[in-house]
């Protein structure tokens, strides 16, 4: 049971520093051919930041385990929300940009309720449903590329941590392959691991992707979430954090079902054998983004206990998949 564990948290690690180096060497090549920074922005390091997400799902489905698969994406969203997003609003409410959020939040919750619906009327996602949620995904990136082109003062300029002088092109293309590297072992590693001990535990894989994949593939927003806030772009991690909900749903999810399509798991039931999944996860996953944009949306700003709400929303969540 050790070396599960160990290994498990070793994926974690991988996951996190195979992110950095493929964000870092990708940023550095796309601006060694003079590609545009909103482009670079908008593309290589959204879906850099979700690359875990990505393998992890792609993995399990791969495998034919569909809890992971569906659990990780899920769970991560209510994870970004309800904790990260949550400790953001928390420590430092205020004002937000509502048009910055409206496109992403319009495709959210396009994409969140086409999903709730397939879930509560087929109970199972099919293959042409993953290709539809990809061509969303790309539909996704030509529009706000280009809503950013046209109003430049939407778009948010990120302080990198390094601008990358000094490194060579081999050095690049170096850091990028490791990062992929990286992230592909550190995914397998969290699926094998994480499904022995979810097997060990006699716990559901759907409850450990739902929590313990979703935090650990959620921990580049974390520290993102974090750096902003330090650095006092507080609504900059908020942005990052809508978007990435959003390719959860379409990316994450869209890539799984596209390899291996799959039924909503239902290994854990409430209320005498109703699927947990459509009465617990969904709504939650759908509560906790319509408390945090909604005052968004129509208030322009964001209060002290929407963030301590939403912590607690995810304490009992954890709570319950582990207790009940």
């Amino acid at each position: 049971m050790l070396v599960p564990v160990l290994l498990f948290f070793v994926g974690f690690g991988l996951l996190i520093k195979g992110g950095d180096c493929f964000v870092d060497g990708s940023v550095g090549i796309a601006r060694r051919f003079h590609l545009p920074e909103l482009l670079i922005g908008a593309t290589i390091v959204s879906i850099g930041t979700t690359l875990p997400e990505v393998m992890v799902s792609s993995q399990a489905a791969l495998e034919g385990n569909a809890g992971i698969s569906y659990g990780n994406a899920i769970g991560s969203i209510i994870c970004n929300t309800s904790l990260i997003a949550a400790i953001t609003i928390a420590l430092s409410p205020g004002k937000v940009n509502p048009k910055s959020f409206s496109l992403p939040t319009a495709f959210f919750f396009a994409a969140a309720v086409s999903y709730a619906l397939i879930a509560y009327a087929a109970g199972r996602f099919q293959r042409w449903m993953g290709f539809a949620y990809l061509c969303v995904f790309v539909a996704y990136m030509i529009v706000s590329t280009v809503q950013m082109k046209k109003y430049p003062e939407l778009a948010v300029e990120e302080e990198e941590e390094t601008d990358g002088k000094g490194r060579s092109f081999m050095m690049e293309l170096a850091l990028l392959v490791i990062g992929a590297a990286a992230i592909a072992v550190g995914a397998r590693f969290l699926v094998d691991n994480g499904t022995k001990i979810a097997a060990a535990l006699g716990v559901p894989d759907s409850v450990i992707g739902l929590t313990m994949v979703a935090l650990g593939t959620s921990l580049p927003e974390l520290i993102t979430a974090i750096t902003s806030l330090v650095k006092g772009h507080g609504s900059l991690s908020l942005g990052n954090i809508i978007g990435a909900n959003l390719f959860n749903i379409i990316l994450v999810s869209g890539t799984a079902i596209s390899i291996s399509p799959f039924a909503i798991p239902a290994e854990k039931t409430i209320a005498g054998g109703v699927n947990s999944s459509l009465v617990i996860d969904i709504p939650v996953m759908l509560a906790v983004m319509a408390i945090m944009c909604l005052p968004a949306l129509f208030k322009g700003r964001l209060k002290r206990w929407q963030g301590i709400l939403l912590l607690g929303v995810y304490a009992a969540f954890t709570v319950y998949q582990f207790v009940f």
